[in-house]
């Protein structure tokens, strides 16, 4: 993977001022998965004292979403990449540091390697969940991204 996530985060403060604002920092990535960490604090709280859906959203979006990206730069093809539909089960209060894992990285090279091979395009559902710190699951996300050579 040639993406790094000093490049990522650089990407998100000119792009994505919201989810920068809001604290969520991708912590690593690599060919099987994307690790996006977001802490609780008052800018992404709701009126329940945790955090925000939508702050979980973002950051659990950016763990599938960077490896997509990874893996279009990679394949060195005009691709575009689009969300179709999501999901999202809630499961216990959101607050302290939230770090969602998308391990789907095989799942998007692969898709990818289709749409290039056949020009048609492609769809894959990627999975992040969501962990506070003491690894109890509090949220997982499914995004069902579209991939077409452009």
């Amino acid at each position: 993977m040639t993406i790094t996530p000093r490049q990522l985060n650089m990407f998100s403060l000119f792009k994505l001022p919201s989810a920068w604002i809001c604290g969520v920092r991708v912590k690593s990535i690599d060919r099987d998965q994307c690790i996006v960490s977001v802490k609780h604090r008052w800018i992404n709280q709701n009126p329940f004292k945790s955090m925000f859906w939508a702050v979980q959203g973002m950051a659990a979006e950016l763990s599938t979403g960077a490896l997509v990206v990874g893996y279009i730069k990679d394949s060195g093809k005009n691709i575009s990449m689009l969300v179709a539909n999501n999901n999202a089960t809630f499961t216990k209060k959101a607050t302290g540091r939230i770090t969602f894992t998308c391990k789907d990285g095989l799942a998007v090279k692969k898709a990818i390697e289709r749409a290039v091979a056949t020009g048609e395009g492609q769809t894959v559902w990627m999975q992040s969940i969501g962990k506070n710190k003491e690894g109890a699951e509090v949220s997982t996300f499914n995004f069902e991204w579209t991939l077409k050579v452009k």
